[in-house]
């Protein structure tokens, strides 16, 4: 048995280090999740990755996070960008049945979507809230989330370091379930 963490990026971080590289940074999203792999291992944690610019999708992978709503499509998914819209998931041959904890970077999603919060919530996986830019310095509107109630822990501004933050914290200082 062993802790799973689920990590969520949503609409357009796909881009990171090519989208206004002055508020996101130049690190690419391939680098974030080759380090947070590397990181994952040697905290003895089973990592997964999944972005996707859908917010179908991504409310998709959260049921699955619980063990709910697996398909054969889902569970034999290529770890590079699918023909139907882009989704990437890694892993997911090895992939648990229920995940730990979930960290996600819900982008633009963070101001807009219920669904996705209706989902964390729903499945009672316990999640950090995760932004590589300050949203607080921000537009007036990117302060409002409708994640950050019900998120365990939110860290925001501190670039591409955040994620290495909130699988640290995900995995030492949540009681994550063990899972087959």
């Amino acid at each position: 048995m062993t802790r799973h963490i689920l990590l969520i990026n949503g609409p357009n971080l796909n881009l990171l280090g090519r989208r206004e590289p002055h508020i996101y940074g130049s690190t690419t999203l391939a680098d974030v999740e080759a380090q947070a792999h590397a990181q994952a291992a040697s905290l003895d944690i089973s990592l997964e990755t999944f972005q996707s610019n859908h917010e179908g999708a991504i409310v998709d992978r959260i049921q699955e996070a619980a063990g709910w709503g697996l398909t054969a499509k889902s569970l034999d998914a290529p770890s590079s960008a699918e023909s139907d819209g882009g989704e990437q998931s890694k892993n997911n041959s090895n992939r648990p049945d229920r995940v730990s904890a979930i960290v996600i970077n819900p982008g633009a999603l963070t101001h807009t979507s219920v669904a996705v919060r209706d989902a964390l919530l729903g499945v009672n996986i316990p999640f950090v809230e995760l932004h590589v830019s300050n949203v607080y310095a921000r537009e007036p509107w990117r302060k409002h989330s409708y994640f950050s109630d019900k998120a365990v822990a939110i860290i925001c501004g501190m670039g591409a370091y955040g994620y290495t933050a909130a699988i640290e914290f995900a995995a030492r200082h949540m009681k994550l379930e063990e899972v087959d």
